[in-house]
């Protein structure tokens, strides 16, 4: 399997007063108009996943109803082991159940995504400092099961080498 890893688009920052539950923060417009050019280099390293998941939160979700829009992306799915502050082994346990696809896509944010990258490549929440770009995607390559540490770091994309990629 490959997964990728995608941290969502910019969004606004943290305001209490405009958004008291940050769950429902969005994704600025530049940030989302930047992420659609972003998506298309994806699109050109990733042409189809079998499975979208995408943490609840407004930020994430509306990023992955980006990647949706491409062609051989499938609607996004509401994941809750990918909200921000949930540990990596939920997501792990979760992602069993998609062991038999090729490539699954996920959708988080920070801390939460980057220790479950690090999780999946070392066996430890903290054991590799791995740093993803909102907007920027990770691709983690399992040969065999889906564990703690059995992946393998197959490529990591920022934005900015997305929008290169696509021609921007």
């Amino acid at each position: 399997m490959d997964l990728y890893l995608i941290r969502h688009a910019t969004a606004h920052e943290r305001d209490p007063a405009r958004w008291p539950d940050d769950s429902l923060r969005p994704l600025t417009p530049e940030g989302e108009e930047a992420f659609r050019r972003s998506a298309e280099g994806l699109a050109l390293l990733a042409p189809r996943v079998d499975a979208l998941l995408s943490s609840p939160f407004e930020r994430a979700w509306r990023t992955a109803e980006l990647l949706a829009e491409r062609e051989g992306w499938p609607d996004p799915k509401s994941w809750t082991p990918l909200e921000p502050t949930l540990p990596p082994e939920k997501a792990v346990y979760a992602l069993q159940a998609y062991e038999e696809a090729d490539y699954v896509a996920v959708v988080g944010h920070r801390p939460g995504l980057h220790e479950l990258a690090s999780y999946l490549l070392t066996g430890e929440a903290a054991g590799a400092e791995i740093t993803i770009k909102k907007g920027g995607v990770v691709c983690v390559r399992f040969a065999g099961p889906l564990a703690p540490g059995a992946g393998q770091l197959r490529w990591l994309a920022t934005p900015k080498i997305l929008r290169a990629m696509a021609g921007d």
